[in-house]
């Protein structure tokens, strides 16, 4: 799509600066990067260049985005692409490339506020329970099992869980975990966990050696997300569980169970690897949107 190649030049440091510098995951930086391509596909110019970067103003911003609102991309996507941009703009004025600061007398778009999705704990149980029954070989099932375990007694992400090595994972009572941006946090591992991650170990027909994935596939490959949020669908069919439960509920639950229990923001905020306590925040919206719920039944209108 881009032909100039300088531009390509340019662009493929700032994706150095975001691996190396920044350290900011595959999954984000390709985010960033898609983000930037459509916004230079949408001007049409074969010959597009480093100085259309820089003859950008507001307006042009604006036209893009209203463009993107007009097709039905959501206000997340949009505030996603508007953040990729900015980002990009920053390194190149800090770089010296260009310097054009129109991007940044945009403001983002207000988001509708999300809350998380979580399970009640009987339900968290039952898919933990079920995941065993759904498979043909009984060892994939065990896997299934200590990976839905692990994110709900620790919360973790699903990419963490799949991303463990057989080293990681050494009978103590917390694993290390490589979260988003690389950054590593310890999360406290109940016995239950190590059980049903060594029952899949023994189970597993594959030779697993310290630096191997820890969770294979049925070709002895890593499993990949698609495959758990296979069997979650699965899963939620039969329970006849709501459509939006999907493998991050499980992560959901567990921070939304541990304050209904008394556990504090920043011990959670800690569990879960989040930068900003703000993310842990929503928790307590959730517990208020449960109060509110419980509160309607006792005195409906």
């Amino acid at each position: 799509m881009i032909k100039n190649m300088y531009i390509k030049d340019v662009l493929q440091k700032w994706v150095e600066c975001l691996q190396v510098q920044y350290n900011y995951s595959q999954h984000t930086i390709n985010s960033y990067v898609r983000d930037v391509c459509i916004f230079i596909k949408y001007w049409n110019k074969e010959d597009f260049s480093i100085q259309d970067l820089q003859n950008f103003d507001v307006r042009d911003f604006r036209t893009f985005f209203s463009y993107r609102a007009q097709k039905g991309v959501t206000k997340a996507t949009i505030s996603r692409e508007e953040s990729s941009l900015k980002n990009l703009y920053k390194w190149l004025n800090d770089n010296n490339i260009i310097s054009n600061t129109a991007i940044f007398q945009l403001s983002h778009p207000k988001l509708p506020k999300i809350l998380p999705r979580s399970l009640d704990v009987n339900s968290a149980f039952n898919i933990i329970d079920k995941a065993k029954e759904k498979s043909k070989e009984p060892w994939i099932g065990l896997r299934d099992t200590a990976i839905l375990t692990l994110l709900y007694g620790c919360g973790l992400r699903i990419s963490e869980a799949l991303s463990l090595n057989v080293e990681d994972v050494n009978n103590s009572d917390f694993i290390k975990i490589k979260g988003k941006g690389n950054k590593d946090r310890y999360v406290p591992v109940l016995p239950i966990i190590i059980e049903n991650i060594e029952r899949y170990k023994e189970q597993c027909p594959y030779n697993l050696k310290p630096q191997d994935a820890l969770f294979l596939g049925a070709r002895g490959e890593r499993v990949t997300p698609r495959v758990i949020q296979r069997k979650i669908q699965q899963l939620r069919i039969e329970l006849n569980l709501p459509d939006n439960i999907t493998p991050h509920a499980l992560r959901h639950s567990f921070a939304t169970h541990l304050l209904a229990q008394g556990s504090d923001l920043r011990s959670i905020q800690e569990l879960l690897g989040h930068v900003s306590l703000s993310s842990t925040q929503r928790y307590t919206d959730v517990n208020l949107e449960k109060v509110k719920k419980e509160y309607k039944k006792a005195f409906p209108d």
